[in-house]
């Protein structure tokens, strides 16, 4: 490792480029493998791929250590793209601070960083729609009002970041909207409003998440199975269990994930199997 960041700056863009992208579908595929030390040399390459690479390599690095770079990447580079993935990465720490697992100061700068890139007009859709996604996990008024305000919001992006965000929130009162957007012609709205309403889990959604197993879009149905997985109940679980005769694989193989899903929810030590 040491090696390979001395020979880094004389090392051509194309180059870094592929190292980091190598580097970070190591570090996926294999979570005992630890480039971190890599990525958080490269959150100041003079690259912005290399820069944005950098940070989504550490999706599992928590240590706090990390926070005050990841507000200056998000308040500071002069990328769109690496700003909005620093957003993002922010939403593991907002997550934390959420169940009392940061310092209040730790907490308090993440959440001032990510209501001013919200807040901020002149910033880019795409930074502004991350960081109320990571927001979501903050159960405080104004990220509330972030949400719905993204929501009323004329550009998609921002509404597409406010229903993930209402996933994030794990609050059942945002199922109106998303049951509403069920019916969108946009497949990725869709898709959103499924993965949100698993997160929150509530057995009311099932009965308005059933059309979209049969949903024309791949993703927006295998989203939909997942979801009902994670919401469980009888209901969910007859649903699926119809879906292991369908005449698609992938169909097949997803209903079988989430019906192993909802079964460790409901028996999370195995018990059942003594």
């Amino acid at each position: 490792m040491t090696l390979l960041l001395r020979a880094w700056p004389e090392t051509a863009v194309g180059r870094r480029r592929q190292i980091m992208r190598q580097l970070v579908d190591l570090a996926e595929d294999d979570v005992e493998l630890n480039f971190d030390a890599v990525f958080i040399a490269n959150l100041k390459d003079d690259d912005a791929e290399v820069r944005q690479l950098a940070v989504h390599g550490l999706w599992e690095y928590e240590g706090r250590d990390l926070i005050g770079p990841l507000i200056d990447v998000l308040l500071g580079d002069p990328d769109a793209g690496v700003r909005a993935q620093a957003a993002l990465a922010l939403g593991r720490f907002a997550l934390r601070a959420e169940f009392r697992h940061l310092s209040e100061a730790d907490s308090r700068r993440v959440e001032g960083a990510l209501r001013g890139a919200i807040d901020n007009q002149q910033e880019a859709l795409e930074v502004r729609g991350r960081a109320v996604e990571a927001a979501g996990a903050l159960n405080v008024p104004w990220v509330r009002s972030s949400i719905e305000d993204a929501y009323r919001s004329r550009h998609r992006r921002l509404r597409l970041s406010a229903v993930h965000a209402m996933g994030r929130t794990c609050d059942p009162r945002w199922l109106p909207l998303l049951r509403q957007e069920f019916l969108s012609d946009d497949p990725e709205m869709r898709y959103e409003a499924a993965s949100a309403c698993g997160s929150v889990c509530d057995e009311s959604a099932v009965l308005y998440l059933k059309p979209l197993l049969e949903d024309d879009d791949a993703e927006v149905q295998e989203a939909a199975i997942a979801a009902m997985g994670e919401i469980g109940g009888a209901d969910a679980k007859r649903a699926l269990k119809e879906m292991e005769d369908h005449l698609e694989l992938r169909v097949r193989e997803a209903a079988a994930a989430a019906l192993e899903e909802m079964e460790f929810n409901e028996d999370p030590l195995g018990f059942h199997h003594l």
